[in-house]
């Protein structure tokens, strides 16, 4: 039976693996201990990284020595699309104008921002999305 991907949110530790793992692109539960902020004990990150595995969020790619080494199954840019749509599945009942209206009200955007979105609806309506 194989790996199910989870759309379960993550927990802020987990979140916090998961961004060590992307930064460095591969780790060993040492690596990522070393990189955690207030880090809880070694059998704990390790812990969690085979819960994440389970999830199918990582995998084991080699062992050296004694330890696992891990990468992340997706790249950060297909994670973060996956986890923004379950965002607007789970807030905005699915609706992408929401969830822009929820980001203009909630935060103050700079001219640049404001010009990259102009820029980013005109390519969406050139390309017919």
């Amino acid at each position: 039976m194989g790996k199910k991907r989870s759309s379960k949110k993550l927990g802020a530790r987990e979140q916090q693996i998961m961004d060590i793992v992307f930064e460095l692109g591969e780790a060993s539960v040492s690596d990522v201990l070393g990189r955690m902020s207030d880090p809880p004990s070694y059998s704990s990150v390790r812990t969690m990284i085979r819960l994440l595995e389970s999830k199918g969020l990582l995998k084991q790619v080699r062992r050296v020595g004694t330890k696992y080494i891990y990468k992340p199954t997706q790249s950060r840019t297909v994670a973060s699309k996956s986890a923004l749509k379950q965002v607007m599945q789970t807030f905005f009942g699915g609706s992408a104008s929401d969830a822009v209206a929820a980001i203009f009200d909630s935060e103050k955007l700079t001219n640049d921002d404001l010009e990259r979105i102009e820029k980013l609806i005109d390519d969406a309506r050139k390309e017919g999305r």
